[in-house]
């Protein structure tokens, strides 16, 4: 057995460990099954308007919110922006060109559609936005999804860390299958 295999198999084993744990019925991305944070949230649905960039959306009756444990490339000029520019290497046009992208992914799955949001312990951030694990009609996770498919990263911001370990593990495949930015020529790395 080569050393992927058994990383890939470690992977799946603490996935499934996890659902276990944590009681696959609720969660969230389980069809079948809600928290009971979802079904408390104010108001259960809500509509969104626009997808900010890849990892923030704008809801109909004004809130903005901040996807919990995702974080995607900038496509706005910003001090984030020419961070993530030293940090990484690369010049600004190549992340916001990755930041459109991962842009692009989340509106094709969220802009116009009715979701469901489940909080975790901080609900707001220090710029008044909604953070939020946010959920498609159909049962999508939206912030696993977009980790699953390689159009962001985990971003672990304590005390919201409900999901953070199968987040890692949807990078770490993500990673590995060269998904998404992860493939891109001068994408992720």
């Amino acid at each position: 057995m080569t050393k992927k295999e058994l990383r890939q198999i470690q992977a799946v084993a603490l996935v499934v460990i996890s659902l276990l744990y944590l009681g696959f019925r609720s969660l969230p991305f389980n069809k079948g099954g809600t928290t009971s944070e979802a079904k408390s949230s104010p108001a259960g649905v809500y509509y969104v308007e626009r997808v900010v960039d890849g990892d923030t959306l704008k809801l109909s009756g004004g809130d903005r919110v901040r996807l919990i444990g995702v974080d995607t490339p900038e496509v706005h000029y910003s001090d984030k922006l020419v961070r993530d520019a030293r940090r990484s290497g690369k010049d600004v046009a190549e992340i916001q060109s990755m930041g459109k992208a991962a842009s692009d992914f989340t509106k094709a799955l969220a802009a116009g559609k009715k979701v469901s949001l489940e909080f975790d312990v901080k609900k707001r951030d220090r710029h008044g936005r909604l953070l939020a694990y946010v959920y498609l009609e159909d049962g999508t996770f939206l912030n696993a999804k977009i980790l699953e498919e390689g159009y962001g990263q985990v971003m672990t911001v304590p005390p919201n860390v409900k999901y953070s370990e199968v987040f890692l593990k949807l990078q770490q495949g993500a990673r590995e299958n060269r998904k998404g930015l992860w493939g891109a020529k001068n994408g992720l790395k």
